[in-house]
C-alpha cells in the first residue's frame, strides 16, 4: 500500500502540473510556448511514426536518438573507468592529492564548453570530438568522489588487512572499493546529468546527426511544438538513465545495513 500510495501521489502531482501548464499557455497565447495538447502529438511524431518493420519507431530514433545515446554512454563510461581508477589511486596515495590537487582543481575549473573548439581542431567534427568533450566534462565528479571515498576507509580495516598480510590487489578490490562505492555512485549520478547536457552542446556545432542537431533545426524552422517535444524527450531520457543508475546502485549497495533496514521497512509497510 505504501508503494501504491507514493506512486499515485507522484502521478497526481504530474497531472496537476500538466493542467496548470495547459491553462497557463492557453492564457498567454504565445507561439513560443505551445500548450501540452500541441506538444503531445509532436512527441508521438518524433518517436512513433515509422513502419511496422521498425516497430513503428520513427527515423529520428535511428538517425538522432541512438547516435546521441551512444556518444553519451561511451563518453560517460570512459570517464567512469578513468575517474574511478585514478580516484582510488590518488585517494590511497600518501601524497598524491598534495601533488596533483592543484592541477585537478585547475582542470575542473575550466568550463568544458570552452574546450569545444580545441576538441574540434584536435579530433575533427565527428563522434570522437563529442565523446572527448563528454568524457572531459564528466570526469571530475567521478574522480574527486572516488578519491574522497578511498580516503574514508576505516582505519581498523586498514590495520586488519596489514596484520593479515592481504595482497594489495585484494585489498583494493575487497576493502577500498566497497568502502568508496557510495561516494563513487554519487559522483556517477552527478556526472550522468552533466553528460546529457554536454551531449546536446557538442551536437549544436558541426554535427550531422544527434538530438542537438535536431533541436537546432526545429529552432531555425520556428517549429516550437517539435522543439518543446524534443526538450521534454531529453528530460525523459535523463530521468530514465538516472532511474537505471539508481536501480544499479541499490543492487550493488544492498549489503549496506542502512539500505537493508530501509528495504525491510518498506516491505513491512506494504
Amino acid at each position: 500500500m505504501t508503494r501504491f500510495r507514493g506512486f499515485a501521489q507522484r502521478w497526481i502531482v504530474f497531472v496537476c502540473v500538466l493542467v496548470v501548464w495547459e491553462l497557463a499557455t492557453l492564457a498567454a497565447q504565445s507561439k513560443f510556448f505551445p500548450p501540452p495538447t500541441e506538444i503531445a502529438p509532436a512527441i508521438l511524431g518524433i518517436w512513433f511514426s515509422g513502419p511496422a518493420s521498425q516497430l513503428f519507431l520513427s527515423d529520428a530514433v535511428f538517425i538522432h536518438v541512438l547516435p546521441s545515446l551512444g556518444r553519451l554512454l561511451t563518453g560517460w563510461l570512459g570517464a567512469a573507468v578513468i575517474g574511478i581508477t585514478a580516484g582510488l589511486a590518488l585517494g590511497r596515495s600518501k601524497h598524491g592529492l598534495e601533488y596533483f590537487g592543484p592541477v585537478l582543481a585547475f582542470l575542473r575549473s575550466i568550463p568544458p564548453v570552452l574546450l569545444l573548439p580545441f576538441f574540434m581542431v584536435l579530433l575533427g567534427i565527428e563522434a570522437p570530438q563529442k565523446i572527448a568533450l563528454i568524457a572531459f566534462g564528466t570526469l571530475w565528479p567521478i574522480l574527486l568522489n572516488s578519491a574522497d571515498g578511498a580516503r574514508s576507509v576505516d582505519q581498523v580495516k586498514v590495520d586488519t588487512a596489514k596484520s593479515f598480510g592481504v595482497p594489495r590487489r585484494q585489498w583494493i578490490l575487497m576493502v577500498v572499493l566497497p568502502a568508496a562505492l557510495p561516494k563513487i555512485f554519487a559522483g556517477l549520478r552527478v556526472s550522468l546529468s552533466l553528460a546529457l547536457v554536454l551531449m546536446v552542446i557538442s551536437e549544436l556545432v558541426g554535427a550531422v546527426t544527434g538530438l542537438g542537431t535536431q533541436l537546432t533545426d526545429f529552432q531555425r524552422q520556428y517549429d516550437y511544438a517539435n522543439m518543446w517535444a524534443l526538450i521534454i524527450l531529453l528530460g525523459v531520457l535523463g530521468y530514465g538513465l538516472n532511474s537505471l543508475l539508481l536501480l544499479v546502485e541499490r543492487r550493488v549497495l544492498s549489503w549496506q545495513p542502512t539500505r537493508n533496514v530501509q528495504a525491510s521497512t518498506v516491505k513491512a509497510g506494504g
